[in-house]
């Protein structure tokens, strides 16, 4: 597999799209690598980077973010390492600890989240990270990109007389400042800095009154900048004293690097990941911006597209906000090869492209803007022939460059190839290059791949349609408005609308008179009979649209009458039942009424008993006529008690654990309810206090406490009684 060479990405302007996805990429290494995209050659390789890719476009729709993998470039630091006697910058040191613990940090996250994101789970836990290298930066680089004090005593002893002469350079010069300042020598700016020393601003006139170094003058040469003769003294040792620690920081960093050499080839792979990660979610990116799935893969041959879109023209399109026709392309067994014909600007080269530039993303490993039914196998050769190839350098005519590729064609083509022809034998006399693209297309056709090509060729028509696995298709065209509608029907032959298109481009009606005159008769009626032919199925495809339409609604309009009916039946069942009901208790009501009557005439108590008994056994009679009583088996018997002796034991069970439950809760109120009378019986009773009866509801205020007798106060009354006889129910605030 992967007989697609550089050409038919090219013709297919593959390039273009990689330049669409670069934008989204993080890093610069991430948009180089993007830029070197080619169709994978194995199709497991394919699907493991559609199946990580459908993995991370996944996370911008749920709650599980993948982490922001942001990193910087190591390329020049595994690049040193690799050269001995150098030595690696304290922030490409920090570049590779971040690095590293960005990665643990998705291993981390992969680890946890493993069954939402497996693929990307796998290729994290591919990578062994060196936990060492990290801590050996950490110890040695601070967070701002410079050797820590830490890393040795020396460098923090140098570091502590740096600042100590740098504090002996600041009083000194401030000295030096003051002084010069009483005797009025310097300008209005007093101080400056020239070469990182802080100067003394001095007045041209008194240069030779301060002693110095003359380090500088201004642009007008009113001012002169000196540094005090006091802190020349404390600058050199301070340059002494720099030098010495920057060359501690070298042997530092020079140690650091080569603890670092046996682990190049792992901060080789370590960027790798990083990079393809940024790959990732830059072609996820790419894929939600432009609308595109993972179609089903099939493991039969074919390209079955629903709403198939041309990456670039939707980007366009986008853009313009116009429009854009979706197409719906289908090879497969039945049909491999597809002859498109139709007018010129129709869309039949974009079409073309469509299914190619599909397929080669697909094959790249990126999503495609098509419908999420759509079914797509995997192809090992894609051939294209799309535009004017004339070759300027080999000195080749367009129709001889197009041999040459035909050639390669019949070489590479099998059950296994894709091949996309545009504009098929034209280059040539249109009679002798329509024979020799005819006997091409048996060819293809004998050796069983799958294609579409774009013709105007009658031959070619002809031919697609009689062979068995081979079909027609055209391009929609407007007679009425002269236009094309850029709509792929597939099933019929196109007119290629010559005179139309012309008349369209402003062409004068007696050229294109004078044209069709000269044109045979039979040609004429033969396109005028296609023409007509497509305008026919054009008005009988409408008329299939109106009637599905129609169709439909009226299956609505049934299902709508369907439940109507079943709701109306619904309602004359119960009204039915209801009036059933209604006449018997009337029924009942009679009979019972004359029993009534002729008791109350005979005043017979055991006559109207008997005659009662009589009715009743004489409805159950009726009742059990009309539902007679099911007679169960031996088996059926057994099985019933069973499961009432099971259901019986289990109510037995739940009661006890009931029971055991409420003892529980019984004790726990009692025990309650013993702390609430023991903290009642504690409680003493003020004045103020809101109390009730024991065994009233009525709440009063405490007026008088005079012993064990209060005095309550219900508003309207008072009353006096026993302090155990009443109970608190809100305190006195006082």
């Amino acid at each position: 597999m992967g007989f697609i060479t550089d050409k038919t990405l090219k013709d297919l302007e593959f390039d273009q799209v990689l330049r669409l996805i670069v934008p989204y990429a993080m890093s610069d290494l991430g948009a180089e690598r993007i830029l070197q995209i080619k169709p994978f050659k194995v199709p497991d390789q394919i699907m493991i980077a559609l199946n990580r890719l459908e993995e991370y476009s996944s996370s911008f729709n749920n709650e599980n973010r993948i982490p922001n993998h942001y990193f910087l470039d190591t390329s020049k630091a595994i690049h040193l390492l690799g050269v001995q006697n150098t030595y690696v910058e304290p922030k490409d040191l920090l570049a590779i600890q971040s690095g590293i613990k960005t990665i643990q940090d998705l291993q981390k996250f992969f680890k946890k989240f493993k069954e939402m994101y497996p693929m990307l789970h796998e290729q994290a836990q591919e990578v062994q990270v060196v936990k060492d290298i990290p801590v050996l930066i950490g110890n040695t680089i601070t967070p701002y990109a410079s050797v820590s004090d830490k890393a040795s005593s020396l460098l923090r002893n140098i570091r502590k007389e740096i600042h100590s002469i740098r504090a002996q350079i600041g009083s000194s010069f401030e000295r030096a400042l003051q002084r010069y300042q009483k005797l009025d020598y310097l300008d209005a700016i007093k101080e400056s800095v020239v070469e990182g020393k802080r100067v003394l601003a001095v007045q041209a006139m008194h240069r030779k009154k301060v002693k110095g170094s003359l380090l500088g003058t201004s642009k007008t040469g009113s001012i002169i900048f000196i540094a005090p003769q006091s802190t020349l003294k404390y600058t050199r040792e301070l340059d002494h004293l720099e030098l010495e620690e920057r060359e501690e920081e070298i042997r530092i960093l020079k140690e650091i690097t080569e603890a670092l050499r046996p682990y190049r080839e792992w901060l080789k792979v370590y960027k790798d990941y990083l990079t393809e990660m940024d790959v990732i979610a830059s072609k996820a990116k790419y894929a939600q911006h432009s609308q595109a799935v993972l179609p089903v893969i099939s493991n039969e041959k074919e390209v079955a597209l629903q709403k198939a879109y041309h990456p670039l023209l939707w980007e366009q399109h986008t853009e313009k906000n116009i429009p854009i026709i979706p197409q719906d392309i289908l090879l497969n067994n039945e049909q491999r090869i597809i002859v498109v014909s139709g007018p010129n600007a129709g869309g039949k080269s974009i079409t073309l492209k469509t299914i190619g530039l599909l397929q080669v993303m697909l094959q790249s490993g990126l999503l495609i803007p098509v419908h999420k039914k759509s079914r797509i196998s995997f192809f090992d050769t894609i051939l294209t022939d799309i535009g004017d190839n004339q070759s300027i350098e080999n000195q080749l005519s367009t129709y001889s460059y197009r041999l040459k590729n035909m050639r390669k064609f019949l070489q590479k083509c099998n059950k296994n190839t894709l091949f996309l022809i545009d504009e098929f034998g034209t280059g040539t006399d249109p009679e002798l290059g329509g024979a020799l693209a005819e006997v091409f297309l048996e060819e293809f056709y004998h050796k069983e791949a799958y294609g579409v090509i774009t013709t105007h060729y009658a031959n070619l028509k002809v031919l697609a349609d009689e062979l068995e696995f081979a079909t027609n298709a055209n391009m929609q065209f407007d007679k009425r408005n002269l236009a094309p509608l850029f709509e792929l029907v597939t099933g019929q032959a196109g007119s290629s609308f010559t005179f139309e298109v012309a008349q369209q481009n402003g062409i004068p009606y007696r050229l294109i008179n004078k044209a069709k005159k000269r044109v045979s008769r039979s040609k004429i009626r033969l396109d005028k009979t296609i023409s007509k032919l497509q305008s026919e199925r054009n008005k009988l495809m409408k008329q299939s649209q109106s009637l599905q339409k129609e169709e439909g609604k009226a299956a609505e309009k049934a299902t709508v009458l369907a439940d109507k009916h079943e709701r109306v039946q619904d309602k004359l069942e119960q009204f039915q039942t209801l009036y059933d009901s209604n006449q018997k208790m009337l029924q009942y009501g009679r009979s019972i009424n004359e029993l009534t009557n002729v008791y109350f005439q005979t005043n017979n108590k055991k006559k109207l008993v008997a005659d009662f008994l009589k009715w009743v056994q004489s409805e159950k009679i009726k009742y059990t006529k009309k539902n007679p009583p099911k007679k169960q088996t031996k088996q059926e018997k057994q099985k019933k008690q069973k499961q009432h002796k099971q259901e019986k034991e289990k109510l037995e069970s739940i009661e006890k654990e009931v029971l055991q439950e409420v003892q529980k809760i019984r004790k726990e109120k009692k025990k309650a309810s013993t702390k609430h009378k023991s903290q009642e019986q504690q409680y003493e009773f003020r004045t103020g206090d809101i109390v009730r009866l024991k065994e009233s509801r009525a709440q009063g205020v405490i007026d008088k406490i005079e012993k064990n007798k209060i005095q309550i106060n219900y508003g309207f009354f008072t009353t006096l009684t026993d302090r155990d006889k009443i109970e608190l129910v809100n305190a006195s605030k006082k």
